[in-house]
């Protein structure tokens, strides 16, 4: 393995020493289809006004779908939601299969089972190297005060 590989190798396990919780993002794509993508990327900006970010990164295959949304939804997951993350993980399934979701925000999907939602409308986006920061203005939130599904140093825990 080259240095630079090692490097990057060893530089995404010391990232995983910071425990975070496990979103599902969703949208409507370029042509009006559900897109959803597991990311746990998510941060609050900023209380007044009420602004989150995550971050996509431009290999995924809903990049473009993301990029161009207006509107998104950050689904932070329920401790008991292991199996939708990892659903929501992978590429070239139907993620949506047999779930039944609400219309938010502009028609994005909203999941029907979460610990929080808070929905969005694109506010800024900045470049992030190999991945696209997506700042988002919340138009509405819901906490249903479930226990978050964590992950640290490749592992889901919970509290």
């Amino acid at each position: 393995m080259s240095d630079q590989k090692q490097q990057t190798l060893d530089f995404r396990n010391a990232l995983g020493s910071f425990a975070t919780g496990i979103t599902v993002i969703t949208a409507l794509g370029r042509d009006g289809q559900k897109v959803g993508m597991t990311a746990n990327s998510f941060n609050s900006v900023s209380l007044d006004p009420a602004l989150v970010l995550w971050s996509v990164g431009r290999d995924a295959n809903c990049f473009d779908d993301f990029i161009g949304a207006e509107s998104f939804a950050i689904h932070v997951l329920a401790a008991d939601q292991e199996a939708i993350s990892n659903r929501f993980a992978k590429s070239g399934v139907d993620k949506f299969a047999g779930i039944d979701c609400s219309e938010g925000l502009a028609g994005i999907p909203i999941l029907p089972h979460y610990s929080a939602c808070f929905q969005c409308q694109i506010e800024n986006q900045y470049e992030g190297g190999d991945h696209v920061i997506l700042v988002g203005r919340v138009i509405e939130f819901s906490d249903k005060g479930l226990e978050p599904l964590i992950f640290s140093r490749g592992k889901y825990a919970t509290l």
